[in-house]
């Protein structure tokens, strides 16, 4: 579910200071695409905002997130809107979040 390697390494790139920045940051952003999504994206929109969830959860290392996101990106390209779960996109952004928040301060300080 998560790339702790990605996780730490990241920490170890930016510094823990910094660090904590960037996952406020992507947390709030995140969460407000999410929410976003809820509220009833256009499907005209979908394709772009599945390639930004992407790219965001795969530098934080929310791997099941980002794979899930990217699937779902190639059904936005293809037209195929009747294959995209946004409440399985969702549901996996929330599940990666608690885990990461819950697991962060004992994997970083390993």
């Amino acid at each position: 579910m998560i790339d702790w390697g990605k996780v730490s390494e990241l920490n170890q790139e930016i510094g823990p200071e910094d660090f904590a920045e960037v996952v406020e940051l992507f947390l709030e952003e995140v969460d407000a695409t999410i929410a976003e999504i809820a509220a009833g994206m256009p499907e005209e929109r979908l394709e772009e905002t599945l390639h930004f969830l992407k790219g965001s959860a795969l530098n934080l290392g929310f791997s099941e997130f980002a794979g899930l996101c990217a699937k779902y990106e190639q059904s936005a390209h293809r037209g195929a809107f009747d294959k995209i779960d946004l409440g399985r996109v969702s549901e996996s952004y929330v599940a990666s979040k608690e885990r990461f928040l819950a697991e962060w301060p004992s994997r970083i300080a390993a």
